[in-house]
């Protein structure tokens, strides 16, 4: 059990020490990844205002597949393109990018890829 915790830890101290660099403004919102076990959550959000702008995740009811069994990588791809599109919707192009901490690759990765290849800018 001291090993998650160390782990979960770890993640976290990744995560305030990007965040000290990375920073969401009006012009440039912060895509913020978190991914659990199961699902995977992306949020777009303004720290000058401390406002989320546009939120998606395996959980959204767009993309509810009842009985589906789709691979997490898959579910992080569908993820990034539903973020990208609401973002264009809502006139947001350019985002920094911020991995929670979390390593860059695998389905922090699909997810990056899904939105850049929608139009969102890094």
């Amino acid at each position: 059990m001291a090993s998650v915790q160390h782990k979960r830890e770890a993640r976290l101290r990744r995560h305030r020490r990007v965040r000290r660099v990375v920073q969401g403004t009006s012009e440039r919102p912060r895509l913020c990844v978190f991914k659990s076990a199961r699902h995977i959550y992306a949020q777009i959000i303004n720290d000058e205002e401390g406002r989320t702008l546009v939120a998606a995740s395996t959980l959204s009811k767009e993309l509810a597949q009842p009985g589906a069994r789709v691979k997490k990588a898959e579910a992080a791809k569908a993820v990034g393109t539903l973020v990208a599109e609401k973002a264009l919707a809502g006139g947001i192009q350019r985002v920094v990018f911020d991995r929670g901490g979390f390593p860059f690759h695998g389905r922090v990765k699909a997810l990056a890829a899904a939105a850049r290849d929608r139009g969102l800018q890094f």
